[in-house]
């Protein structure tokens, strides 16, 4: 079945643009383009949002621009939105509070409204204030109904008829609670881990360092812990990771390696330490920042059960035939259309909230 209205159009034409931008920055024949006013401006805002976010890295920037040019296909949009009936939509407004902890994190959810035919009323998080908006104002110049669809507000939210929400664990409290007469999505804190067998080639390896070190292992897909079978050799592991030593060369990177590996230092914990990545042995998820923290197990039966009581707390599991719905070395951070955060269908919310 094949969907065309202006919506899906705009959201096509933002992918062949967001392919095209990539292309010319990775070929480096950017600077020959510059007189093409979007080329221009996404190239500018990419180069800039470190001054405002030390963690957004220009590559940073580009990699989430690529990955979005990636989705935005024609044929992507068509098969997703075939799980649906769009015409049961009712049109609403739909307040989004953006979480800003990687580039264009709220940007999913942002679609999800737009292509069901709802109204935006976007709160953005002050680490991410300007990526988004740019993407809109590119998709008012090529579809101007746009213009009606996403309003921007730093004020408290008012009329809006269903929210979408994402926060640390505490936030998600108060948001459980501020917003609890009206329809909702909370999102809380979730991390993602690796499970590793021992048989692993060197490059399933290496490409796990994508999972790990990617914006800096601050995206809730970003792998946190690993686990490990007894006996495992990890300077298998840590070999396999040399090829992302680059990332120690981050001021805010290395100022948080210094941090936690003082701490645990000075705590007299035991750790591994290969002068850019700590791993720590430890029973909870989510690690510091240039941490990883790993367990050892001996029977993936077992696992599975304890990681199943533990679902809710995690968001991807990166594995090689260990699990159903594993997700396979390096791919954590390229989520397809349907890639629900959390498991909740946003797009199934937003068809039955009337």
């Amino acid at each position: 079945m094949t969907h065309s209205n202006p919506t899906i159009e705009a959201f096509v034409k933002l992918g062949n643009f967001l392919r095209t931008f990539c292309h010319l920055v990775t070929t480096n024949t950017i600077s020959e383009h510059l007189n093409d006013e979007w080329i221009a401006r996404f190239k500018s805002e990419a180069e800039k949002a470190q001054h405002y976010n030390g963690w957004f890295s220009e590559e940073n920037c580009v990699h989430a621009y690529n990955e979005w040019g990636n989705i935005l296909t024609r044929q992507n949009i068509e098969t997703w939105l075939n799980n649906y009936d769009l015409t049961i939509n009712k049109e609403k407004t739909i307040a989004l509070i953006m979480a800003g902890n990687i580039p264009l994190v709220g940007f999913h959810d942002l679609l999800c409204v737009l292509i069901t035919g709802n109204k935006a009323l976007v709160k953005l998080s002050s680490n991410d204030q300007k990526l988004i908006p740019l993407i809109i104002e590119y998709l008012i110049a090529i579809e101007p109904s746009f213009k009606d669809k996403v309003t921007f507000t730093k004020e408290k939210l008012t009329n809006y008829d269903a929210v979408i929400a994402t926060g640390s664990n505490n936030t998600a409290r108060y948001f459980e609670y501020y917003f609890s007469k009206k329809p909702n999505i909370i999102r809380k804190n979730r991390n993602s881990i690796a499970v590793l067998n021992g048989k692993e080639s060197s490059k399933e390896l290496t490409a796990l360092g994508e999972d790990i070190f990617r914006y800096f292992g601050l995206g809730c897909r970003s792998v946190s812990k690993i686990y490990i079978p007894k006996n495992y050799g990890i300077d298998t592991f840590y070999k396999a990771m040399f090829p992302y030593n680059d990332i120690i060369n981050h001021h805010k990177y290395a100022n948080n390696y210094d941090y936690n590996k003082a701490v645990y230092l000075m705590s007299e914990f035991k750790i591994l330490d290969n002068g850019f990545l700590i791993l720590k042995e430890e029973e909870s998820f989510g690690s510091p920042i240039a941490s990883l923290f790993y367990e050892y197990y001996e029977n993936a039966i077992e696992l599975k059960t304890a990681l199943k009581k533990d679902e809710d707390k995690i968001q991807c599991i990166v594995s090689s035939g260990f699990i159903d719905g594993e997700i396979s070395f390096g791919n954590t951070q390229k989520p397809s259309l349907n890639d629900y955060a959390d498991g909740i269908d946003t797009v199934d919310f937003l068809l039955r909230t009337s």
